[in-house]
């Protein structure tokens, strides 16, 4: 498969590495235009400030600057590319794409192998980009450099492992193949590919300003050249870039928004079920799809849980620079993402809710929010219907398990769903009733290349990693040997 890439700024679509069972074969790496003067600390070698077409970083007529959220302060100039843009990369990975679907799956597999080592051996100057332009943690950005080369690791061992199949049908004559082959050319965000020698347009880069995106995600979708999109982020969006794909009927892949419950049961282990709440909501301050965005506690366990839960955001969670050391939360990502925690927070408050700890803005800047904990939560407020994706924990008191499962699936959307309980029957129940992609059973971080990440209902179309992930970016095709 050739691949079109865009990029935009922080809320760009996440899309996943390129999957396995696509030709890689050596070519000269282009000498890409390193950013000049970059700001302190980050890697020049790996700054990229242009668009990646057919092997060659172009200029654009246009520029867009990014900023350090926790600082305000710019990162760069990266190129605004537009409809033409798109269209030429479309083109070259098309072009490319002719070659490249011959290309052995051993050879596809060593590329791989060395694009994820490449990745490897740059992790810590990959995080120190994404915390320059996220805020989060470093740490935090370390594994996520490791967390996406180890799908080109899995993948890179699954190009190998696409089989086929053959089918006997009651006619003695014939015999029925099913082959599976590469989509074509699909868009898919990648680093580093270039250094691991994959050749020139199989991949190409078009960033665009948040101004450009909306012309540019509608280029990518209606290109009669682009047989896939697979794109990560909101629910809104997504509809949008369906609606767009099914001009064409091409196939999708999309993993959208979330709004995960964390129920604790009677049955918990308290310690346990505020271990895994600490980790599944404050990751990256809140902002990541399957942050828990709810929290159902049993009447029985209700006060013990908020009073564990409080002391611990107050003993481990620190707000700062992502760069600093002591940091566990960074800023939001902007000062839209902050207003819309504040508006929650409010709203709740407005219609009976008690601020436990936190409640409203950091004093260490616009983009900052104290880690924030809400009790006596109802299922009529903002924070309960809609995701936050930021640092606020609302709580919900119910009573039984059905009441529990009732209020988890009152939402349009199912990406991620967590429960603590040391009932073996109760768990078994749950796990099948919650209406959910993903369930996390007495654990807070469900996320593994090895399994399948994924949503129902308005969550998303599809998977990501695992050995199902493959088969998004393959064609069935049956083929009937007649005459024998």
């Amino acid at each position: 498969m050739a691949t079109c890439l865009r990029l935009r700024s922080c809320r760009a679509p996440r899309l996943p590495p390129a999957p396995a069972g696509r030709g890689l074969r050596p070519g000269c790496p282009a000498q890409p235009r390193r950013s000049a003067g970059g700001p302190a600390g980050l890697s020049a070698a790996l700054l990229r400030t242009e668009s990646f077409v057919g092997g060659r970083w172009l200029p654009a007529a246009a520029a867009f600057p990014v900023h350090d959220p926790a600082s305000g302060a710019q990162l760069g100039l990266v190129a605004d590319c537009g409809v033409p843009e798109t269209r030429a990369a479309v083109r070259a990975a098309y072009e490319a794409f002719c070659s490249w679907r011959g290309v052995s799956a051993k050879e596809r597999s060593s590329l791989l192998r060395k694009w994820y080592d490449l990745m490897m051996q740059n992790k810590d100057d990959l995080a120190k980009i994404i915390t320059a332009e996220s805020g989060k943690p470093l740490k935090e950005a370390q594994g996520e450099v490791a967390y996406s080369a180890l799908f080109l690791e899995w993948f890179s061992e699954e190009a190998r492992r696409v089989y086929g199949d053959v089918i006997y049908t009651p006619a003695k004559e014939k015999r029925a193949l099913v082959l599976k082959q590469p989509l074509g050319v699909a868009a898919v965000i990648t680093p580093l590919a270039d250094q691991a020698a994959i050749p020139p347009g199989v991949y190409n880069v078009i960033p665009c300003s948040r101004a450009k995106a909306k012309e540019v995600g509608e280029a990518l979708c209606t290109d009669p050249l682009v047989s896939k999109i697979s794109f990560t982020g909101s629910t809104a969006t997504g509809k949008i870039l369906l609606h767009h794909a099914a001009g064409s009927v091409k196939r999708v892949s999309m993993e959208l928004g979330g709004h995960a419950p964390f129920i604790v049961f009677d049955s918990a282990n308290v310690d346990q079920a505020v271990a895994g709440a600490m980790a599944s909501k404050f990751r990256n301050s809140g902002q990541t799809c399957v942050c828990s965005n709810r929290f159902l506690v049993q009447r029985g366990i209700h006060d013990s849980f908020v009073k564990k839960f409080a002391e611990a955001i107050k003993t481990n969670l620190h707000v700062g620079n992502g760069f600093e050391e002591r940091t566990t939360q960074g800023p939001l990502i902007d000062e839209k993402a902050v207003e819309k925690v504040e508006k929650h927070v409010n709203d709740a408050v407005s219609k009976g809710a008690t601020v436990v700890t936190g409640g409203k803005r950091h004093q260490l800047g616009k983009n900052f929010f104290e880690p924030t904990l809400l009790s006596n939560v109802t299922r009529d407020m903002l924070c309960s219907h809609e995701e936050t994706f930021g640092p606020l924990a609302p709580v919900i008191k119910f009573d039984t398990e059905e009441e529990a499962v009732a209020i988890a699936n009152a939402a349009d959307v199912g990406l991620a769903g967590y429960f603590y309980s040391q009932d073996p029957a109760q768990i078994w129940r749950v796990a099948e009733r919650l209406e959910v992609g993903m369930v996390g059973v007495n654990e807070g971080l469900i996320s593994s290349v090895e399994c399948p990440f994924g949503g129902v209902k308005q969550s998303g179309l599809g998977r990501e990693g695992s050995k199902y992930g493959i088969d998004e970016y393959l064609e069935l095709k049956y083929v009937c040997f007649g005459g024998l």
